[in-house]
């Protein structure tokens, strides 16, 4: 199988090219989902000349069963909550409310390690791209737009390099604009469709969240 992309540097520049309508527009910032999708995210801005910063989305897990979703938190202090999950959960508020606690400091915290006292962006009016290195079942992309149109955005705009085609097809439905760059039939996973998918650290979050502020202090 080809490898789309050498990395995520190359794949957040042929993302750029599918973007060029937004360059250098006042209205616009890139939002990147930590972690894997912020140097995707920083090559977007770099090359549209526009502010980025990041967009953390943090799933609530249903105790002992923590892959099944009973909503998100996400930046900016929203909370969204998957109605048919939390009917199903027994004592289902108190449970939430542990759980989203606890997904609320590491939420926090990731915020105060990335943004070193940088304020939150100002996002109302504003067209977001929101940005990750690929989709694979889109939960976390699906729970960022909503938590997005909870902050009066004016357009939102998914860019991924990769992801399957019935994923890329279901975003279409909650995002304003969806750019799927690649959507091949047998989808395994993301890093397939890179030659290096090396872990992104939160240092390398830090460094491009800063090197950018420093070419747009205004983001």
């Amino acid at each position: 199988m080809e490898r789309a992309f050498p990395n995520r540097v190359e794949a957040g520049s042929q993302l750029a090219q599918k973007l060029e309508k937004y360059a250098g527009r006042d209205d616009v910032i890139v939002l990147g989902l930590p972690r894997g999708g912020v140097p995707v995210a920083y090559e977007v801005a770099k090359h549209l000349r526009v502010p980025l910063d990041v967009f953390i989305v943090r799933k609530l897990g249903v105790p002992g069963f923590e892959e099944l979703a009973a909503g998100a938190i996400a930046s900016g202090g929203v909370r969204v909550l998957n109605d048919d999950v939390m009917r199903a959960i027994p004592h289902a508020d108190q449970t939430i409310e542990a759980v989203a606690a606890r997904e609320t400091a590491e939420l926090k915290r990731r915020e105060q390690i990335y943004r070193q006292d940088r304020p939150d962006p100002e996002l109302r009016d504003r067209i977001v791209i929101l940005v990750d290195d690929g989709l694979a079942t889109g939960a976390t992309m699906r729970a960022a737009v909503k938590a997005l149109r909870q902050q009066e955005v004016a357009k939102i705009v998914v860019a991924v390099p990769v992801g399957p085609p019935e994923t890329c097809r279901e975003i279409q439905e909650h995002a304003d604009e969806t750019i799927c760059l690649r959507a091949p039939a047998f989808f395994q996973a993301v890093g397939q469709y890179y030659e290096d998918f090396s872990q992104t650290t939160d240092e390398d979050v830090r460094e491009l969240l800063s090197r950018s502020h420093r070419k747009n202090p205004d983001g």
